[in-house]
């Protein structure tokens, strides 16, 4: 059975990426290999993270580029030149216009550090997710692993992981509980169980 080749896309530290290269390592993920990681910043910490690795980093710097349409462009045939199945975004900040989302369509998932529907949508990423959560006074957060349509967080919901919130809870110590309880660990089952079945009938 030949893996799936899957494209990790990153904005920062990487630490999703991270735990989808140790879940390779540890055999969660069997069915995929990652082989291509893009940054659009070119301070990204992640790039480093996949040298390491001994993966392909390669950074498309989006303010450099100018525009949206050239940024997927190069980043378009970046995937194609890898022939790559599966694109993973994983701390990836840069909005994907509908048109990119389309050639790929059901075969970008992303994950989200909140329960989708909740704090989801254009404005929610990184802290200011979990800076809405605790202004709402919700008790339990977490993390959603969903497909990506030309809808902000709108695709298919692939899975969900809960985790308490703390009184004692800031934004800082809520987003690590939940990387550490919910996206580390749901992220790399959700890139095994979708490169499976592309494996198993050709499309999730």
């Amino acid at each position: 059975m030949l893996k799936k080749r899957v494209a990790v896309l990153v904005s920062g530290g990487g630490t999703n990426l991270q735990a989808l290269l140790d879940a390779q390592i540890s055999g969660v993920i069997n069915s995929g290999e990652i082989v291509l990681v893009v940054s659009d910043r070119p301070d990204a910490y992640a790039l480093e993270r996949a040298e390491t690795a001994g993966v392909k980093a390669c950074l498309i710097d989006k303010k450099a580029v100018g525009n949206q349409q050239k940024f997927e462009a190069q980043m378009l045939e970046m995937l194609a030149a890898e022939e790559i199945d599966l694109i993973v975004l994983a701390g990836f900040l840069s909005i994907l216009s509908a048109d990119f989302v389309s050639r790929y369509e059901r075969r970008i998932i992303n994950i989200h550090p909140a329960l989708i529907p909740a704090f989801s949508g254009p404005g929610f990423y990184g802290l200011k997710v979990h800076e809405a959560a605790l202004k709402r006074g919700v008790k339990i957060s977490g993390a959603t692993v969903h497909f990506v349509n030309e809808i902000a967080d709108g695709g298919e919901i692939i899975a969900q992981q809960a985790v308490n919130v703390l009184p004692e809870d800031n934004p800082q110590t809520l987003q690590q509980r939940i990387m550490e309880q919910a996206e580390w660990q749901l992220l790399p089952h959700a890139v095994e169980e979708v490169c499976k079945a592309m494996n198993t009938v050709g499309v999730y």
